[in-house]
């Protein structure tokens, strides 16, 4: 398996996701985030977009959400209770193992994910986390988790023209969480999960700073 190939794929479609305004339907909004969805291309759900500004500099916020080994995204972040780098491919690119709590009251238990995660900055200062589902023979499904898949998903850390205190956050998630949830379930799980890491996200940035 091609690890750093899918990386660099996943991170072609996040671009294409950004560059791609239409059929975007709103589903919640609020102060911190707006958030809208289509149908996925790559399974039978749905891709959602969250987009917001944050009260930090892009540095800040990045540091807040990249995707390393003892990164700050366990302490913030109610959806991510364990990550783990499980091979480094190349300074750029990595397999990681992230574990879940259960959730919405309990209905969804605990799940484990495993993906390939690529780290890129372009030249305006945007940083990009990209990331999709692989198999790696040091992760084998786990007997107390439901073993999930991201479809190609990551973070935009934006810079703000003259704003260097402020940051626009464009993310994507496209999630099957797997297991036998009913749809409504899932429909209701993923916009108020992504307010919350919107929400989590603009406090621990601003505990950062503090």
């Amino acid at each position: 398996m091609d690890y750093a190939e899918l990386a660099v794929a996943a991170a072609e479609k996040m671009e294409l996701y950004r560059q791609d305004p239409g059929g975007w339907r709103g589903c919640r909004r609020t102060s911190e985030v707006s958030v809208s969805w289509r149908p996925s291309a790559e399974f039978a759900g749905n891709v959602y977009r969250g987009e917001g500004i944050l009260p930090a500099s892009p540095l800040d916020v990045w540091e807040c959400i990249k995707p390393v080994a003892g990164g700050l995204r366990t302490k913030w972040d109610q959806n991510v209770k364990d990550f783990e780098v499980i091979e480094a491919i190349n300074d750029a690119v990595s397999v990681c193992r992230t574990t879940t709590s259960s959730a919405f009251m309990r209905v969804i238990s605990p799940r484990e994910f495993v993906d390939v995660v690529l780290m890129k900055q372009f030249e305006d200062g945007t940083m990009l986390s990209a990331a999709t589902n692989v198999e790696h023979p040091l992760c084998p499904p786990r007997p107390n988790f439901v073993r999930g898949l991201n479809y190609p998903c990551g973070c935009f850390c934006i810079p703000l023209p003259g704003e260097p205190d402020r940051t626009q956050l464009l993310s994507f998630f496209q999630t099957d969480l797997g297991g036998y949830l009913p749809q409504t379930v899932v429909d209701s799980f993923f916009p108020a999960s992504i307010a919350g890491f919107y929400s989590n996200l603009t406090k621990a940035v601003k505990q950062l700073k503090a």
